[in-house]
């Protein structure tokens, strides 16, 4: 029997989740340095670990100089006849 495609889910949970599994936690402890190849992997430190807010794009208003508002004009006359 198939699963509905409702029910499916579009890779990873897209929510926040509290409990990482050992292998996150020793991977942001590797990269804050607090833990090296050959410890223990059990009783290792508590992880705060807060979800990133996406950041959202803003446009760069391009600013327009004579030469380029010319080639534009140049442009539009071109296109008009």
């Amino acid at each position: 029997m198939a699963i509905h495609k409702s029910l499916k889910t579009k890779g990873k949970l897209s929510r926040h989740r509290n409990v990482l599994s050992r292998r996150e936690r020793v991977e942001i402890l590797r990269k804050d340095g607090k833990w090296q190849e050959g410890e223990s992997v059990f009783g290792l430190a508590k992880v705060k670990h807060i979800k990133e807010k996406r950041k959202i794009k803003v446009p760069v208003p391009a600013e327009v100089t004579p030469e380029v508002a010319e080639e534009t004009e140049v442009a539009e006359e071109k296109a008009g006849e």
